[in-house]
């Protein structure tokens, strides 16, 4: 089994007060690990936080109306809403405040603690006895829920390997759907007051959340913590011995009798948590692209996701005339394209790649949404046409949205990972959870199709434009390590050994003896003892490449660029780029 390259770098003239500088290739090897039984307790196990979302988002809305009646809850209509409101702002709040302690504290602990409020506080909501109570066990559900995002989105890109995590993130992502259609289904049943009485049917359905959680919570038990995380902490012992655990379980399954060596090291110097301030100004000054990339893909797939869901029954009962209790089957095979959509092409976003898939399911459903809402506004569509429509335009629209959130969460630094998946949630969440509803359910109530019309031009033209954002903006992340996607704010980017593809062409200009040459674009300059690379920084950064018994050196620059670090090049002893023993000038420091 392959071990850690792990190596203190001792400078002279260091301040006492500085952390050591550490080399280690932990992130390559839990990149090259092939897919396993370990890796689906990792998706399962975390994956479920959309599904319990996608749950209670569709209780909510089946049981507004049973929460009227006198036999339940007795509340008035602008309650229901109200308390609505109020869950999405506990997702706000506790996004932003558990995602600022997932990067302070862990993403195990706080997947454990998140996951628990989530169960306490629904539980509680089933023993309403009156709006208060409901509506402050709606705000800590809505907390608990903001805070699984942060948590386990941070935690499932740095466990999963490159290759496979556009899929896997997306394949997770668009599980929210399955949470719609087992809420569907369980109200269908659970909300017939010829099976149950309708002040005990309602308190049910808040119950299946609850009891799916208590499993998981104990399956969560066997994740372990992110040892990236651990790394740039400085807790390199425990780091190490997460992933030599997570190799033999590897091995073990897979019935392997070795692994791959890992084919890069990153240089780390463990630094304090990072405020708040330092988080906003990497993201604004550092990656301003990335930032403007993230609010656009999130704010236009939440405002086209809320505002047509959240008004789906409106529109099917006033301008189809569709009875309530039957909503619920239009809403399963809406439910049906939305998970088939990740599922299907959620591999061609590794594979394709991710500045052609996330602009392609922007355009395609923006274009489509806009070619429906023009045949709705004709009176072409009936309820079960309006509905094959959505769920075509939503088969592609899912695997975008996903997509959004799979950006945000890997396109930044390791150390503001979570508290940035809890920044662009919450933009989402409030501009597509407030202004979408608000504005459609405004447009439906006039009961004319050609304001209806316009509304649905608005969401079109919000996704295609996040599809164009996402053309010029967007960042080459397929397959690629998050390190080498964006440094962490804690590497040495000198000795930095990051990834991007083979380039066999430059070693054998180096080999030629030749003074400069050209080879896929990128100058090779020879001078003295050193060869210098470059080329658009839309391919790499700049790269020196140090020539025999010397060391092979980045360098550094600041780290708004939205191509990637020179790697996978070969050294003229015959090494490949964080593959060889590390050299100080000194003397060699051997792996171990």
């Amino acid at each position: 089994m392959a071990t850690s390259a792990y190596s203190v770098d001792h400078d002279a003239g260091r301040q006492p007060a500085q952390p050591e500088r550490i080399r280690t290739d932990i992130p390559a090897r839990m990149d090259r690990l092939p897919w396993s039984r370990f890796h689906w307790l990792v998706v399962i196990a975390l994956g479920i936080t959309w599904i319990l979302d996608g749950l209670e988002v569709t209780i909510v809305g089946a049981v507004g109306s049973v929460l009227t009646t006198k036999s339940a809850l007795n509340l008035t209509s602008a309650d229901v809403g109200l308390a609505g409101s109020i869950y999405i702002l506990g997702a706000v709040l506790g996004s932003l405040f558990f995602g600022y302690l997932t990067d302070r504290l862990g993403r195990k602990k706080l997947f454990m603690i998140t996951l628990g409020v989530y169960l306490l506080a629904t539980a509680a909501t089933a023993f309403s006895m009156n709006f208060l109570f409901f509506a402050a066990c709606r705000f800590f559900t809505g907390a608990g829920i903001g805070g699984e995002y942060s948590a386990i989105n941070s935690a499932i890109d740095e466990l999963i390997p490159a290759r496979v995590r556009g899929w896997a993130d997306l394949a997770i992502n668009g599980s929210y759907w399955i949470g719609t259609i087992v809420g569907s289904v369980a109200t269908i049943f659970l909300l017939n007051p010829h099976l149950l009485p309708s002040w005990l049917g309602w308190r049910v359905a808040f119950g299946i959340g609850p009891i799916l959680a208590i499993g998981i919570l104990l399956v969560r038990r066997y994740v372990p913590e992110s040892p990236r995380w651990l790394m740039i902490h400085g807790h390199f012992d425990e780091a190490r011995q997460v992933v030599n655990s997570i190799e033999g379980r590897v091995m073990e399954d897979d019935h392997l009798s070795e692994l791959p060596e890992p084919a890069r090291a990153i240089t780390i110097r463990p630094r304090p948590s990072i405020g708040f301030i330092t988080i906003a100004k990497v993201m604004i000054r550092d990656y301003p692209k990335r930032t403007i990339l993230g609010f656009s893909l999130m704010t236009g797939q939440a405002f086209l996701y809320n505002a047509i869901f959240f008004t789906y029954a409106l529109v099917l009962q006033t301008f189809y005339h569709v009875p309530g209790n039957n909503v619920g089957y239009y809403l399963i095979a809406f439910a049906i394209g939305n998970v088939l959509g990740p599922l299907t092409i959620g591999r061609l976003f590794d594979t394709i790649g991710r500045r052609q898939m996330i602009s392609f399911t922007y355009i395609i459903s923006g274009v489509m949404l806009a070619i429906t809402a023009w045949i709705f506004d004709m009176g072409m569509l009936n309820a079960v046409t309006q509905t094959i429509a959505w769920s075509v335009i939503f088969f592609f629209a899912s695997a975008g949205a996903s997509s959004a959130y799979l950006t945000v969460s890997e396109v930044f630094p390791l150390e503001t990972r979570a508290l940035a998946i809890a920044f662009f949630y919450s933009i989402g969440t409030a501009a597509g959870g407030i202004a979408g509803p608000v504005l459609f359910g405004s447009l439906i109530g006039t009961g004319v199709r050609s304001n209806l019309f316009y509304g649905y031009l608005i969401g079109a033209a919000l996704m295609a434009a996040a599809g164009v954002v996402e053309i010029f903006f967007g960042v080459k992340a397929e397959r690629e390590s998050l390190e080498s996607i964006a440094s962490p704010l804690s590497a040495e980017g000198e000795e930095e050994a990051a990834a991007t593809p083979s380039t066999a062409g430059l070693s054998r200009a180096v080999a030629d003896g030749r003074a400069t040459s050209e080879t896929g674009g990128l100058h090779i300059d020879r001078s003295g003892d050193r060869i210098v690379i470059t080329g658009d920084p839309a391919m790499l950064r700049d790269v020196r490449i140090a020539l025999p018994g010397a060391e092979s050196r980045q360098r550094a620059r600041r780290p708004e660029m939205d191509g990637h670090a020179l790697d996978g090049y070969e050294r003229l002893d015959g090494h490949r780029a964080g593959e060889s023993p590390r050299e100080t000038g000194r003397e060699a420091t051997p792996r171990r």
